[in-house]
């Protein structure tokens, strides 16, 4: 392997049946992601998470917290500040009520995946340490929907902060793959007072890294990674603080990514628009494996 490219095996079957029109897409749903950063001295770090081994979709793979939209903070008013929802909705690209769930979900699996919360007792507040007992029990609750992520905010009398998100990019999970999913990519610093943890089942290990150890690791084929995650990590590369990654994302674009695969003499080729990188050729008669 050249690099740390997470490609399974099945792509190139589940590839050429779509382009033989056998292969009808499924329907993608809406999910979150966070890049959580820090400053060091060797200039701004992301929190990832290494997924175990034997998850189904990306296991081994190293990625950032984020997960799908809970449809019941849909229609639930939530505590909010920042931003307004209609520009939230303006912003994703969605309507006001899905805007709002969205940017739940960032909060949310933030807080169940790294135990680090993105909201305060006041407009202008965080939480401080969220690792006691009495959290931990309504982080599990989230974690098994048990309760919804606008219920726990009620429950705490808590003010998520919308203002401490920066939407980033957007990708869209190929139409070729059997779990698709239209994710938003965020970034936020982590807050004063909390620290993260590995509060996830689907990870075995978490990580400070910069984006320049993490893209130099993929790149030496040692870090596992799929195209969206390696991606956000070299366009982070380029700023010295997290203020200033968070600073620069309103005025990201927030056009999808979306994979395309296209016959071209003989081959299908694969391409994500905007990152010829991730380019690649599979023969149209099965060989056992793409090549590069």
């Amino acid at each position: 392997m050249a690099n740390g490219q997470w490609y399974p095996p099945e792509w190139p079957d589940r590839i050429r049946a779509l382009a033989a029109g056998s292969l009808t897409p499924v329907t993608p749903k809406r999910a979150a992601t966070v890049m959580l950063l820090k400053d060091t001295g060797a200039g701004p770090a992301v929190h990832m998470l290494r997924r175990r081994a034997s998850m189904a979709f990306a296991g081994g793979a190293y990625a950032y917290p984020g997960g799908g939209v809970d449809p019941r903070d849909d229609d639930h008013q939530v505590r909010w500040a920042g931003p307004t929802r209609a520009w939230w909705a303006e912003r994703l690209g969605v309507d006001e009520r899905s805007a709002q769930a969205i940017v739940c979900a960032a909060v949310r699996e933030t807080y169940e995946e790294a135990g680090v919360l993105l909201a305060g007792p006041t407009p202008d507040s965080v939480v401080g340490d969220t690792t006691g007992a009495d959290w931990e029990a309504d982080r599990a609750a989230l974690v098994a929907r048990d309760l919804s992520f606008a219920e726990f905010l009620d429950r705490r009398g808590l003010v998520l902060r919308s203002d401490l998100l920066g939407a980033w990019t957007r990708w869209i999970t190929p139409e070729f793959e059997s779990r698709r999913y239209d994710t938003w990519f965020f970034v936020a610093a982590l807050p004063d007072g909390q620290r993260t943890r590995n509060a996830s089942t689907e990870a075995d290990r978490t990580v400070w890294i910069t984006p320049g150890e993490a893209a130099s690791g993929y790149d030496k084929g040692e870090l596992l990674m799929m195209p969206p995650t390696i991606a956000t990590l070299r366009q982070l590369t380029e700023y010295d603080s997290a203020a200033g990654a968070l600073a620069a994302a309103p005025g990201r674009d927030l056009t999808p990514v979306l994979a395309t695969a296209r016959l071209v003499d003989g081959e299908i080729v694969l391409s994500w628009p905007g990152h010829d990188e991730f380019t690649k050729h599979v023969p149209t008669l099965p060989t056992g494996g793409a090549t590069a």
